[in-house]
């Protein structure tokens, strides 16, 4: 019997996608959400759900270590892996952005070069290059709204929610680079060697969602 392996990120986007499998008739009940474990398994071994960071379940499932995973679209970009984006899972939902401090007067395209704070390098520097303009990328894995204010960087490249942290920090939205949500990505050759599975899950989160399978 072959064994479906799931790749979660912890946290609410796991909440939110065991919510979503449970709706569509998928028992998740054997994974324990208070417990410090990672890898859970049902009691006849059909179904294994990983527990990772955010950032690593394109890798988990690339690699296949994981036959499909869920993970947020501004992830996907960034990561640039080589799977199957299968659905649009409706949660999760925000933007990726550039914030720059109010009544700032620099002129982006004027700048020789550019001061981007971002979690999200490779998508900053492909929207930049896009426009035709020279930056230089600031990494930071922490508060990016920092950035701006402390002189650090000239904008940001982040994911906005509500906007509120923004607001509260001097800083305003200049630019959508895309929405954000939820999506069900699945390993290249788990499609074929475990299609019987991965098929019957994607078509009946596309009934649950009121849309048609057509894969």
């Amino acid at each position: 019997m072959k064994t479906l392996n799931i790749a979660l990120a912890k946290g609410r986007l796991a909440e939110d996608s065991m919510e979503l499998f449970k709706q569509c008739g998928m028992d998740m009940s054997f994974v324990k959400a208070k417990s410090r474990k990672l890898i859970f398994a049902n009691s006849d071994n059909t179904i294994t759900v990983i527990l990772v960071k955010p950032s690593d379940v394109p890798t988990y499932v690339e690699r296949g270590v994981a036959d499909i995973g869920v993970v947020g679209k501004d992830t996907l970009i960034e990561s640039n892996t080589d799977l199957y984006e299968m659905l649009d899972l409706g949660f999760g939902k925000c933007r990726l952005c550039v914030a720059s401090p109010k009544k700032a007067v620099a002129n982006p395209i004027t700048c020789v070069n550019l001061r981007v704070a971002t979690k999200y390098p490779n998508t900053a520097k492909a929207y930049y290059q896009a426009k035709g303009i020279n930056i230089d990328i600031i990494k930071l894995n922490g508060s990016v709204e920092l950035g701006p204010l402390v002189g650090l960087s000239d904008v940001i490249v982040d994911i906005v929610e509500s906007g509120k942290t923004l607001v509260e920090n001097g800083l305003e939205i200049t630019d959508e680079i895309c929405s954000i949500s939820a999506r069900l990505v699945v390993n290249k050759v788990s499609l074929k060697t475990k299609g019987e599975i991965i098929r019957p899950i994607i078509a009946d989160i596309r009934q649950y969602q009121g849309g048609k399978a057509d894969i």
